[in-house]
């Protein structure tokens, strides 16, 4: 159950990336994560009740604290850093980089828990890094413009961030749930946690989105226009259409594969999306992938395999 919950993460993230991408573009990466929580809580906070019959799930003090800093590292401050590399460089660079996540995972995992990972799987997780770190590597094209180069740069560097935000928040969210301080009977449900993550997001997102709103106000009295594209209404559109898919089901189902399987590996199976997107890039993005980009994605998903057989 909880391998299949990572690939079936990794297939909703996929979708979840090209939404948010164009929600992005058309109105700003910081209003999209911050409506998409909303909206995700509004989602989680119906089912939870049809499913429980109550509105607030059952946890202790210490769940509550851990699930707590999880939401606002992970689902508030990564994301709104991955939602800006979206923008930067795309989808598809972007859902790679985030592949290093199982690095962090395994290791955060380690750390906390004392979980223990074998020789395969570790080779796997080297197959995922090295795929990633080829592609990430490669020179931008002699006619890109300075300003797009440093767009590149500024990207995979959020992209970075947002894979260790990411792991760190899952490896909250682990702890959160009961795993290593209570008895499986006293365990969070994967939704539940996932109800009470999203509303702490929301909080740390209040920061977040004053910080976005100043900026925005110094551009408008500096003259500097802004850089979206397309019909803003389009835009929430896209924006809803990925938070269903996204901060609703994948976040889910991503707790449902590491409350199932161990964190390392769970999260490897969570970043098989650099693969699913590869046909999306060249259809949507109209990117033109190098043999290069194709089997460095290649080779980090032949690491997810390898992982997934070793398990």
């Amino acid at each position: 159950m909880g391998l299949a919950a990572g690939v079936a993460t990794s297939l909703l993230w996929t979708a979840t990336s090209l939404f948010f991408t164009a929600a992005g573009r058309r109105i700003s990466p910081t209003l999209v994560n911050a409506s998409r929580i909303v909206l995700a809580i509004g989602l989680l906070g119906i089912t939870h009740r049809l499913v429980t019959g109550q509105w607030i799930p059952s946890a202790t003090y210490e769940q509550v604290v851990l699930l707590g800093v999880s939401g606002v590292v992970g689902l508030a401050i990564g994301d709104q850093a991955l939602f800006v590399a979206f923008v930067d460089i795309g989808p598809r660079l972007c859902l790679l980089i985030m592949a290093t996540s199982p690095l962090w995972a395994a290791l955060f995992g380690w750390i906390a828990l004392g979980e223990t990972i074998g020789g395969g799987a570790w080779l796997g997780i080297a197959l995922v890094l090295g795929g990633v770190t080829w592609v990430a590597t490669e020179k931008p094209t002699k006619n890109v413009a300075a300003h797009e180069r440093s767009y590149r740069v500024r990207g995979i560097a959020l992209a970075i961030f947002a894979s260790v935000c990411q792991a760190g928040g899952l490896l909250l969210s682990k702890q959160g749930i009961g795993h290593g301080m209570l008895a499986e009977a006293q365990h969070m449900t994967p939704q539940a946690a996932t109800l009470v993550r999203m509303v702490f997001a929301a909080v740390g997102m209040l920061p977040i989105l004053l910080i976005a709103r100043r900026r925005e106000a110094m551009r408008r009295k500096t003259g500097l226009l802004s850089s979206r594209v397309g019909s803003p209404i389009a835009g929430w559109g896209f924006m809803a259409c990925g938070a269903v898919v996204g901060p609703f089901l994948g976040v889910w189902m991503s707790l449902v594969a590491l409350d199932r399987a161990p964190l390392g590996i769970a999260q490897t199976l969570c970043s098989l999306s650099p693969i699913f997107i590869l046909p999306f890039a060249v259809l949507i993005e109209k990117e033109r992938l190098s043999l290069r980009a194709i089997f460095g994605a290649l080779l980090a998903v032949a690491g997810t395999i390898v992982v997934f057989a070793r398990s």
